[in-house]
């Protein structure tokens, strides 16, 4: 079975950085996007950034343009997102989330069948 698992989450101050990871295993990772998402606390998951299969293509919320970068590596099947000039509202807790379809590209969350189990990041101010 598909099994995606995070980490690099923790504590930061407002500014600083942070860079998650996302290990995949199961399936072939490099035919599949993917995909990281967030939820603050009282408020509904929301798309950070997307990757496609081969890292021809990304894309990211407006709220977090120019400040993160999305990445994978194929060999490692591993994802990343680096996360620079953090802000308090960027306090959540990050998903990783995998396609369902293999090469396709998409930014909803229908697009995605495949989550891990969540990783918390807290920006103090």
């Amino acid at each position: 079975q598909v099994q995606l698992v995070e980490s690099g989450g923790g504590l930061v101050q407002a500014g600083g950085s942070l860079r998650l990871s996302c290990v995949a295993s199961g399936r072939t990772f490099s035919m599949y996007s993917m995909a990281w998402f967030r939820q603050a606390s009282g408020k509904e998951r929301e798309f950070v950034a997307a990757i496609s299969w081969n890292g021809g293509s990304t894309n990211y919320a407006d709220s977090v343009k120019g400040r993160f970068t999305i990445s994978r590596d194929n060999a490692k099947n591993t994802v990343y997102l680096q996360m620079n000039s953090l802000k308090p509202e960027d306090t959540a807790v990050y998903y990783c989330a995998g396609a369902n379809v293999f090469f396709s590209f998409g930014y909803s969350e229908d697009h995605y069948g495949y989550w891990g189990q969540g990783t918390q990041v807290t920006v103090s101010s």
